[in-house]
């Protein structure tokens, strides 16, 4: 069985919400800097373009919101795992603007539902098929580090 979050290794001593909030902000900058010519550059063979990125990361917040909701609604629910790949089949020639646009719309909503009940159900439990019993808390760190990752490859790209 794998770690509980494989993302909790890019988190810093921010507190979560400080990350969760400043992801959107940060991605635009970090397009900004990367322009939208290279927007739909793949920095190498088989990796994700920045619009990719931001698509993928707009695709993960649908999926972090209905784990979220289903752990609250559900006792000893079992999250749905999803294939990354064969989701991002669908990116291609979507404008990294737009997927930036609904990640920010779901992102201010999961963000509205965490802080009504991150206090008073940090601790409810939800199996993942492939990590094992968690928590809502988990969900929301795992969350934090996904951000963290996928900022950190757009500032590299940004940077190259």
């Amino acid at each position: 069985m794998s770690e509980l979050n494989p993302y909790a290794k890019f988190l810093d001593d921010r507190p979560l919400e400080t990350i969760l909030s400043s992801t959107s902000h940060e991605i635009a900058n970090k397009l900004q800097m990367i322009g939208p010519d290279r927007s739909t550059e793949a920095p190498a063979p088989g990796k994700w373009s920045p619009a990719e990125i931001v698509c993928h990361l707009a695709d993960c917040e649908v999926a972090f919101g209905f784990r979220l909701r289903q752990t609250l609604a559900e006792d000893h629910h079992v999250l749905q795992p999803f294939d990354q790949e064969k989701w991002a089949a669908t990116y291609k020639g979507i404008p990294a603007k737009d997927a930036l646009a609904a990640f920010t719309a779901m992102r201010t909503w999961n963000l509205l539902l965490i802080r009504k009940t991150l206090g008073t159900s940090a601790t409810k439990p939800v199996t993942h098929p492939e990590r094992g019993t968690m928590t809502f808390q988990t969900i929301v760190e795992t969350m934090a580090g996904h951000d963290l990752n996928h900022l950190a490859q757009l500032k590299r790209i940004a940077t190259s």
